[in-house]
């Protein structure tokens, strides 16, 4: 079976709710492979949390962060909280908002069912620190975002270079 980290979100959502449907099989998986670490570490997103269009925009300048940008959905039946974000290859990650000229931090992001949260250039974004070298344009990378209660859910980001558009969050950044 292919990795289900790397599926489209019609697939994870499929993965996951015949997982849940299913019961787990009452049988623990027989090693820690990619695609059963999550069982194994802890638990598996809620069926309806979904995330899509995940992507990594590199600084122009080496040394600055990076910002991701992606979506996040809700079509379960209670409301959720986005605690925390975790990049591969990267050292830090932190939720951040762009409003009225300035940056601050976000700590954590409550999601209603039904809703859609969009990170995107002028708003939520990720804020990436310490890039490791790996990380190039054409490349991919992971985002892990872990909710309140404990429930992960990780996504794949193509990386990408900086465009010229000046959009993106990164200019007067002062860490």
């Amino acid at each position: 079976m292919p990795a289900v980290k790397f599926a489209p979100p019609i697939a994870l959502l499929a993965s996951v709710a015949m997982f849940a449907a299913l019961g787990g099989c009452g049988k623990e998986p027989d090693s820690p492979t990619e695609s059963n670490e999550a069982t194994l570490s802890g638990p598996d997103a809620k069926p309806g949390l979904a995330a899509s269009d995940g992507k990594l925009v590199l600084p122009v300048i080496a040394g600055r962060p990076a910002a991701v940008y992606f979506t996040v959905r809700n079509d379960g039946a209670e409301p959720v909280t986005l605690a925390g974000v975790h990049v591969s290859g990267a050292g830090k990650a932190e939720m951040h908002e762009s409003k009225g000229g300035s940056m601050a931090a976000v700590a954590s992001l409550p999601i209603d069912p039904g809703a859609s949260v969009v990170f995107a250039p002028g708003g939520l974004h990720v804020m990436v620190f310490e890039l490791a070298d790996t990380l190039k344009p054409g490349g991919n990378a992971e985002l892990t975002l872990t909710f309140s209660d404990g429930d992960k859910l990780s996504m794949p980001l193509r990386v990408e270079a900086m465009g010229g558009s000046g959009d993106h969050d990164m200019e007067g950044m002062h860490h």
